[in-house]
């Protein structure tokens, strides 16, 4: 005997078929609205980030603490700067700021983000016979693996597509006297610094090849006897979204020196990304302010120079493309402890997107936005800021020829 189905029955099970189906059109329009509408050719946009971590403490102490002196003073003053530096990077406890830099980023989500002074701390027994050589093992603290495990604890996991190893340099640290043997809290610091760029995993951005550089001309010192390299450099993804293929640079240029930086800037858009024949976007701690245009003391050289060299070479600043409807995106400088009562130090703006259209291409800035900026942003307990910059969001559409 054949069962028939009731009009009433075939009416009620469509019902859950029909509500999934307006959840999903209501789905679809919110997040066309978040994103925008697609360009020709069906692209999303790219939303990318610049964010500078901050090493934790002021890198030019130990520089200071050793001018004028020489042999054994230089040396003991070398140990007492390099023990306060690492004491003062305890206090600005990255596993604090990264669970802050952490919300940065979930919060608006990008897809490719360039980091700079991505640290990683470590330490082992004072050698005095072995001055200035970078063999410490003992991991402090490792910056982009708190970060990372951060993203992941919020659901929003990012894979390291690119590292770039620059500075890598080691000292001695202690109070009192080595040579006295009143010689307290003894060890050896070692500091390397990466430039890293990661990419959302859910992000629909493929990454299709990786590399990085250092640059040639860097800064050379002697303390103490000891000579230390700052390196600088670049990392870079090849990048797939969609049908468009383009470049994604993170880079740190040299924050002592305008002359420097301004080398660096043009072994930067004379080499890797000097390519016209694909789409190229720098993010960057540029240490170079678009609106100084006068040398400071002792330099011969204005701060805008390297931001010239770059923009001279056809890239174009994607804060004022976008209209900087978010304000004159201020970036730099918190204090070296980072727990500034507000945000009023921000008076320059050092961290830029900048991007070079290959021929044919077309990129249009939008979304722009500055973060870790609000008194929300800090630590409660800690008061403790997410950095000693600030970040930059921008929100890119490209459109390939």
């Amino acid at each position: 005997m054949t069962t028939s189905t009731s009009p009433a029955r075939t009416s009620r099970a469509a019902d859950p078929a029909r509500a999934l189906l307006a959840l999903v059109i209501i789905g679809c329009a919110v997040a066309a609205a978040v994103i925008g509408p697609r360009a020709p050719g069906g692209i999303d946009p790219v939303t990318v980030m610049t964010r500078n971590l901050y090493l934790g403490g002021d890198i030019t102490r130990p520089v200071r603490a050793v001018q004028g002196l020489g042999g054994r003073d230089a040396l003991i003053a070398l140990g007492h700067a390099t023990h306060e530096l690492r004491t003062v990077v305890d206090r600005t406890d990255f596993r604090v700021r990264s669970g802050l830099l952490a919300d940065e980023i979930t919060a608006t989500r990008p897809d490719l983000v360039g980091l700079q002074e991505v640290a990683l701390w470590r330490h082992g027994p004072l050698q005095l016979d072995q001055l200035g050589k970078p063999n410490a093992t003992e991991v402090d603290v490792d910056f982009l693996e708190l970060l990372r495990t951060q993203l992941a604890a919020r659901g929003v996991p990012y894979e390291v597509a690119a590292v770039q190893s620059e500075s890598d340099v080691e000292a001695p640290a202690f109070t009192g006297d080595p040579f006295a043997g009143t010689a307290r809290q003894t060890r050896d610091v070692r500091l390397t610094i990466r430039d890293v760029v990661l990419a959302r995993q859910s992000s629909g951005i493929h990454v299709l090849d990786s590399g990085g550089r250092s640059y040639a001309q860097h800064t050379e010192l002697d303390l103490a006897g000891l000579p230390f390299s700052f390196v600088r450099g670049y990392a870079w993804v090849e990048v797939a979204a969609g049908p468009l293929r383009f470049r994604f640079v993170t880079t740190h240029l040299e924050s002592q020196s305008s002359a420097v930086a301004l080398t660096q800037a043009q072994e930067l858009v004379s080499g890797l990304v000097a390519r016209t024949d694909q789409t190229t976007v720098v993010v960057c701690d540029c240490n170079s302010d678009p609106e100084s245009s006068q040398p400071s003391a002792g330099e011969s050289v204005a701060p805008d120079a390297a931001y010239r060299a770059i923009t001279g070479a056809g890239f174009r600043d994607q804060w004022i493309q976008s209209g900087a409807a978010a304000g004159p995106g201020f970036t730099s400088g918190f204090s070296e402890s980072v727990d500034d009562p507000d945000a009023s130090a921000l008076r320059r703006r050092l961290d830029l997107v900048l991007v070079r259209a290959a021929n044919g291409d077309q990129v249009v800035a939008g979304g722009g936005q500055v973060t870790g900026t609000l008194l929300d942003d800090r630590d409660p307990a800690t008061g403790l800021w997410p950095s000693d910059h600030a970040g930059v969001v921008l929100r890119l559409q490209l459109r390939s020829r």
